[in-house]
């Protein structure tokens, strides 16, 4: 198959990746430093698979800036271009996607549309009415940031919103592209798999709102959150997983997605969903208060990426955390590699200090939402919720 995909992130870079072992396959993003570093085989996103993958294997990729070159020849084309909920119009900007269908109209309307990117429930129903393509198929992923290939390589499960032939076709070439044998493929329409995305998204969320919320009983009682997170999770109904306390969840797809699945549930009764989107403010508030409890004079941010294996700093928790201590007077500054790589001087008026012994030295206290060896010397400088040193 001939197969373009629109946007090199996480989710396009790791689905081209996937597919380009037995496709060919060329990646589009408007961003020429992306493509060149992929037409090198070097991988612009934080990704061990795709970066062994790009050295050890043999893959028909390449990527290009134009996308009539992307599109033209192509039978099936993956939208993974970013969206976002905008909380100020309260909506989902989703004009990354119309942009890309546009360019599809022009260069190749008889292609199959795959869209990767999260999207409001009840969206591809509507866009297949303002686009001459009906073959507009809505797929989610279930990707982490920083195991996207590995995520592909071995899914948890195929959803696929639509029952057509082509449908049945783009999910038999993920399953043979995958390093497993048996995969549950599930074939429903557009906005069940659309719901189904935000669905799971805004489960975990919860899940992780739920031990931090436990967390900040047992820090204010003066408990250790550890033991009963223990022994909480050892009911096999709960289990030990996703239950390392944290600043609050962030990155790419929880924030969005949670404030999206509260849109849609406007004229729909509930008290959990909302609670969900809430849990994460009132969370970011009292990790700020215990810093600011401390009356430090100068707070060194360590990293702003959300987890380890990232690169990613999108709507990360630390970054409402910085703002709040902020407000209250309290210098911040942040050491972060990813943006010492760019030569970035300041970040949101903080500066950006790039030597890591400096910024041990002259901080007063050192907030982490992640663990690692390099501040372990100052640990008694480090606020941190990171009980299991686990993402």
């Amino acid at each position: 198959m001939n197969i373009a995909v629109a946007g090199i992130g996480y989710v396009g870079l790791s689905n081209a990746v996937l597919l380009s072992q037995f496709h060919n396959v060329i990646a589009y993003d408007i961003d020429k430093e992306k493509v060149g570093k992929v037409n090198r085989r070097i991988s612009p996103i934080e990704d061990n698979e795709i970066e062994a993958f790009f050295k050890q294997k043999s893959l028909s990729l390449k990527a290009v800036s134009d996308s009539s070159l992307a599109f033209n020849t192509a039978e099936f084309i993956i939208i993974a271009t970013p969206t976002d909920y905008d909380t100020e119009n309260n909506f989902f900007n989703t004009s990354s996607i119309e942009n890309v269908l546009k360019d599809i109209e022009n260069n190749n309307p008889n292609a199959v549309v795959i869209i990767k990117s999260t999207v409001p429930v009840g969206y591809t129903k509507d866009i297949k009415k303002r686009f001459v393509n009906n073959k507009i198929i809505f797929s989610p992923e279930f990707l982490r940031e920083g195991k996207a290939l590995y995520d592909n390589l071995y899914p948890s499960r195929i959803i696929m919103g639509d029952k057509s032939q082509e449908a049945k076709t783009f999910a038999e070439m993920l399953l043979y592209a995958s390093a497993k044998d048996q995969v549950e493929i599930l074939y429903m329409d557009s906005t069940e798999a659309e719901a189904v995305k935000l669905f799971s998204n805004t489960y975990l969320a919860m899940r992780v709102a739920y031990f931090n919320e436990l967390d900040s009983y047992a820090e204010i009682h003066n408990l250790d959150s550890k033991c009963i997170i223990k022994g909480v999770g050892l009911d096999p109904r709960i289990g030990n997983h996703y239950n390392n306390p944290s600043f609050g969840y962030g990155g790419y797809c929880l924030p969005k997605d949670t404030k999206q699945l509260k849109a849609n549930y406007e004229n729909v009764p509930n008290n959990l969903i909302g609670a969900i989107v809430e849990a994460n403010s009132t969370r970011k508030d009292f990790i700020a208060d215990q810093i600011i409890a401390k009356k430090p004079k100068l707070v060194g941010v360590y990293r702003l990426i959300m987890k380890s294996s990232s690169d990613n700093f999108r709507a990360s928790s630390i970054q409402g955390i910085m703002k709040r201590v902020k407000a209250k007077g309290i210098e911040v500054v942040v050491y972060e590699p990813v943006l010492s790589s760019d030569k970035q001087e300041h970040f949101f008026n903080s500066k950006v200090i790039k030597d890591l012994s400096k910024f041990k030295d002259i901080s007063d206290l050192i907030i982490a939402n992640r663990l690692t060896n390099d501040i372990l010397d100052v640990q008694h400088k480090v606020y941190t919720r990171d009980i299991f040193n686990s993402d």
